[in-house]
């Protein structure tokens, strides 16, 4: 079966998604080909469409081989294999992102023309394309959407190779396919009209398709309290050094949530981003906490300095609490879980402490055994190792604590559903204990 052009193959594959009609849904087109294609997909769903621009970063000496991509609003996405396996250094990775995003930023204003982008945090998101080859474009737009804090992805093309959809089941929560044949030659093989795209084209289908925007965006859950305010990017000091982060305090929120990540970087973190924007919307402020620079990251010895994570976190408590006069939580996830917990015993002050997927169990028995915050572990049912680690930690300590496990997750809560249901044990936690006085005496032990 051919499509007679990329009209006709959006209206069918329209019609495959009439599952998502009056859900929170946003479509977004993949430029140039993909965006006729998804302007029939959102029109038939009554959904907003957007464009999707993203940029691979290529290896420098071979271009083609993507250590990552980068996608709007600073979101960056890496491949933490391919930098490791051709020793790719960080000067090299900075050099490559500058000159990507300067090419991002000017198709971006190119397609909008100063529209703002639609909001995906929370929702489910439809890529869209004309269809797949390689698959390399879609899998980096599926990244940089998930960065972007997409609750859900559903990668939509008319055609494309089974082995290639088959790959991108792994970074999307649904792959629909009109057809998907063996022998695939190449994408314009299956269209009667597969004539080039102009920009001037997609920017007419993006102005047709502008609908006003809801006055009160839709939120991750029942219970949020709204859209979050913009993020804001700053500089934490933390004795001789500046912390990069992204810092979001909406009007009137009782307390502010620190991340620390096991890799130094909470800001790029597509699921600590994704956890941030479940607190906002409950009211939460969040600061999501670069601990460590991009030189130091690159060497995993700091990633397991759990004293050098401690005191940088430390030093971001007592600037949350000159800056805000709120009181202060931390989320953590891999070894900045260990911090998060370190730092807690040493400061009474801190309101509760969350770990995703963390190890607990590299903090000391002494730090373990001395926090009074109120902590939960939530791990994966998959991830057994960790989840083994985190009741080892949890038998040292004295507090009032739980372990919550997510059933069918693994160690990146991947798996559909299971990083909201992470988000949400997180956003309870936090908001149970706001009102609970700091420092308190030793509760019992909760399973």
């Amino acid at each position: 079966m051919r499509f007679e052009d990329r009209t006709d193959a959006g209206r069918r594959l329209a019609r495959r998604l009439e599952y998502l009609h009056g859900q929170d849904v946003v479509v977004l087109g993949l430029p140039r080909g993909g965006v006729p294609v998804a302007f029939e997909v959102a029109r038939e769903l009554d959904a907003p469409l957007d464009v999707l621009v993203v940029r691979k970063l290529g290896v420098p000496w071979q271009p083609e081989l993507a250590f990552g991509a980068v996608g709007e609003n600073g979101v960056r996405v890496l491949n933490d294999d391919v930098i490791e396996q051709i020793r790719l250094s960080p000067a090299d990775q900075r050099t490559v992102e500058q000159a990507e995003r300067a090419e991002l930023e000017r198709r971006v204003v190119r397609y909008r023309r100063n529209r703002a982008a639609v909001p995906v945090a929370g929702r489910t998101v439809v890529v869209v394309d004309d269809g797949l080859a390689t698959g390399a474009t879609a899998e980096a737009a599926c990244r940089v959407v998930r960065g972007q804090g997409a609750a859900r992805i559903v990668l939509a093309v008319p055609v494309g190779p089974e082995r290639t959809l088959l790959r991108l089941q792994r970074v999307a929560d649904r792959v629909v396919c009109l057809q998907s044949p063996r022998l695939f030659g190449s994408v314009g093989a299956w269209y009667h009209d597969f004539a080039q795209v102009g920009d001037a084209e997609v920017t007419d289908l993006l102005a047709r398709a502008v609908r006003p925007a809801p006055s009160s965006p839709p939120s991750p859950s029942a219970s949020s309290a709204g859209p979050p305010p913009a993020n804001r990017e700053i500089e934490v000091p933390a004795g001789r050094v500046r912390l990069a982060a992204r810092f979001v305090l909406p009007d009137r929120a009782p307390a502010v949530v620190a991340f620390a990540h096991g890799s130094g970087s909470s800001r790029h973190s597509p699921r600590n981003r994704y956890v941030a924007d479940v607190l906002n919307r409950a009211g939460l402020g969040t600061l999501l906490l670069d601990l460590l620079g991009e030189d130091e990251e690159s060497d995993r010895r700091n990633v397991f300095d759990i004293v050098l994570l401690t005191g940088r976190l430390r030093a971001a408590a007592v600037w949350l609490r000159r800056e805000t006069g709120l009181p202060v939580s931390y989320f953590g996830a891999s070894t900045g879980a260990a911090a998060a917990l370190e730092a807690a015993a040493e400061d009474f002050d801190i309101r509760a402490v969350v770990s995703r997927g963390g190890r607990p169990d590299l903090a000391t028995p002494a730090a373990l055994a001395g926090v009074r915050a109120p902590t939960l572990f939530v791990v994966g049912s998959l991830d057994t190792r960790v989840l083994s680690l985190n009741r080892l930690a949890a038998d040292r300590m004295h507090n009032d604590h739980r372990i919550a496990v997510v059933p069918g997750a693994t160690h990146l809560f991947e798996e559909p559903g299971t990083l909201s249901t992470a988000a949400e044990l997180a956003r309870d936690w936090f908001t149970a204990h706001l009102a609970l006085p700091p420092a308190g005496t030793p509760l019992g032990r909760s399973a």
